[in-house]
């Protein structure tokens, strides 16, 4: 079943006047309401964002009836289908239900192929599938494109099951045009492949920014509309207003290192920018015990009472990391009872140092991939982390986070449905507050976008918090082509509704970043830099100035957030009252009371305002 999130999408600030006081007195009121433009009334075809998350009897209908795709279904048999560089192909049915199924496979690479004529360089292409398996108990299948120019894509990806259908989600967009390319299925050779409900739809670049930018006004901004009455409630037109947006509500941020601290010109360049932060290492186990007994929180106290004198919220990273190459050696020598006793006294020395103060912990680090804890401790090692650390703090969201889930479909280790398969057992073991963390490293050259959203929509499926929490280009390229794709990433990551926050991981050392600085050392923006500053300033709304009109009402669009608000009215005896005061867009059903001039706002002047 989908979740679905249901946000204000107008709001109605009434502003009561009183003009011989030289006071006003401003309620603001929130109202539920449907946005005016949506995507779908923008583009030719309208993006579907549809996702299932759990192996299913029965496949779906395709997605875009297929789009592309000859023959979707297997209505008509085998048209349009064959096996990949050998191996059979057939048609079975179950019910009323027909499908493909690729057998006498003898290499990974053989399986269902369809071709796919004139792909065009820089179209997005999503792709879906569902898919099944017999012969073994699971297996990673992926969907490959093999173009013209003897290049091979990665589409997608999934750990399909025996006795049920997987949904397949990804997209791929081709780095040139390619007359004649073919799509095929690959696995284990072990294994036959079953496939149904194929689907690929092409989005021009147009396309997808287009509905990009109408995810945006419709997620991330609100209709606002002033209405200034005075304290009989009689409309005041030519209120001069002057607006502007001081603080965004999105967590956008970045990692931060100890180099911070006493760096007044790090400091001053970091909180003009980001309203939240991640401690690159300092609060890691090897960090504050790297000798046994030595426990130190000093550096990561120091880094957050920074952060607290900024307004900087934090995230906590990391309570433990199951990756063995970043667990002390004197962990490793631990007898099974001792390194048990070891875990939980570094659990309950975390939570009793920083209880209430982070607003998430990544509780063990990329546990997908690795399973230092697990071998040591056994299966249910990590469930147990995450139990103890509820028990201890259990106002703080708990989440996985992970490498290879958003940035490539190349990781059988790291699909989709493993992570919500884990995701799974940690809530059946009882854990309440679980979120998504995803690392998104980009390793590739460009990152594929269609394959990001597609992620996004099977995790938005699921109703949880999604953070991009480790964001950065490889060095791979340079600091210009970085700047690129960083603001392809982030537009991406900003548009989608089911993400609820943005870390980047560019935390400064003089000797460099650890794959991508914002800037030099001298702290002068690089283009990355500037491509962060270029993504704040096109997502804050400033500089919105007008008049009321007749009926006292004036309506912009703007960014959730806080504001400022100057007005001015200007009276018949050649004088003016101006006053200016804040408010904020977050929430629905909020109702903010502002009070100017010390003048009470009393239940008497309320009563005049009337929500229209």
């Amino acid at each position: 079943m989908k979740i679905r999130h249901h946000f204000p999408r107008k709001l109605v600030i009434f502003i009561i006047t009183t003009l011989s006081a030289v006071a006003i007195n401003a309620a603001l009121f929130w109202l539920c309401s449907k946005s005016k433009t949506s995507p779908d009334d923008l583009v030719k075809t309208p993006y579907d964002s549809t996702g299932y998350t759990q192996c299913q009897d029965d496949p779906a209908q395709p997605l875009y009836s297929g789009g592309l795709v000859v023959n979707p279904t297997f209505d008509q048999d085998l048209a349009g289908w064959s096996p990949f560089a050998g191996g059979a192909v057939e048609i079975r049915s179950q019910g009323k239900n027909k499908f493909l199924v690729a057998t006498n496979r003898t290499a990974t690479y053989q399986g269902p192929s369809q071709t796919l004529d004139n792909l065009k360089q820089g179209t997005k292409y999503t792709l879906s599938a569902w898919l099944q398996i017999s012969g073994g108990s699971s297996a990673f299948v992926k969907a490959t494109i093999k173009t013209g120019g003897q290049t091979y894509i990665c589409g997608g990806s999934v750990v399909a099951r025996s006795g049920c259908w997987s949904f397949m989600k990804g997209g791929f967009v081709p780095a040139q045009n390619s007359n004649s390319s073919t799509l095929y299925f690959e696995a284990d050779s072990k294994v036959d492949i079953w496939i149904d409900s194929v689907a690929l739809q092409p989005f021009t670049d147009e396309e997808w920014q287009t509905q990009q930018n109408a995810q945006v006004n419709s997620t991330r901004k609100r209709g606002i509309d002033v209405n200034v009455i005075d304290s009989n409630g009689r409309c005041i037109s030519n209120v001069q207003l002057k607006i502007d947006q001081t603080k965004t509500s999105f967590p956008f941020g970045s990692a931060i290192a100890a180099t911070i601290l006493d760096n007044q010109a790090y400091q001053t360049w970091f909180v003009k920018r980001f309203n939240t932060a991640v401690f690159e290492n300092e609060l890691k186990w090897y960090f504050t015990e790297p000798q046994k007994g030595g426990v130190s929180y000093a550096t990561a106290q120091k880094m957050l009472d920074f952060c607290k004198a900024n307004s900087i919220s934090v995230r906590g990273h990391n309570v433990f990391w199951d990756n063995p190459n970043f667990v002390q050696s004197w962990i490793k020598s631990l007898p099974v009872r001792d390194l048990q006793n070891t875990v939980n006294s570094r659990v309950q020395s975390l939570m009793d140092h920083f209880r209430g103060q982070f607003i998430g912990w990544d509780v063990n680090n990329e546990m997908l991939h690795f399973s230092f804890y697990e071998d040591r401790l056994g299966k249910n090692a990590s469930i147990d982390f995450f139990k103890k650390v509820q028990e201890l703090d259990p106002e703080t969201p708990l989440y996985m986070n992970e490498y290879n889930v958003i940035e490539t479909c190349y990781d059988s280790q790291s699909t989709v449905n493993l992570y919500i398969e884990k995701l799974a057992e940690i809530h059946a073991a009882g854990i309440i507050l679980e979120g998504i963390g995803l690392e998104s490293h980009f390793s590739d050259t460009v990152p594929n976008v269609a394959y990001m959203r597609s992620v996004l929509d099977q995790f938005g499926v699921l109703g949880l918090p999604i953070w991009l929490t480790e964001v950065d280009i490889s060095n791979k390229v340079d600091n210009k082509n970085q700047a690129i794709y960083l603001q392809t990433v982030l537009k991406e990551g900003f548009a989608h509704p089911a993400v609820t926050g943005i870390m980047l991981w560019s935390a400064w050392h003089p000797s460099g970043c650890y794959q991508m600085c914002l800037t030099d050392n001298n702290f002068n923006n690089l283009a990355t830099g500037d491509a962060v500053d270029a993504f704040l300033s096109e997502h804050q709304t400033t500089g919105v100035e007008g008049l009321t009109d007749e009926h006292g009402n004036f309506h912009f669009e703007g960014f959730l957030g806080d504001y400022k608000i100057l007005m001015t009215y200007n009276t018949s005896y050649n004088s003016s009252a101006t006053v200016a005061s804040s408010f904020s867009i977050k929430s629905c059903t909020q109702k903010v009371t502002l009070q100017f001039s010390g003048i009470d706002c009393h239940d008497n002047t309320l009563q005049a305002v009337q929500i229209m």
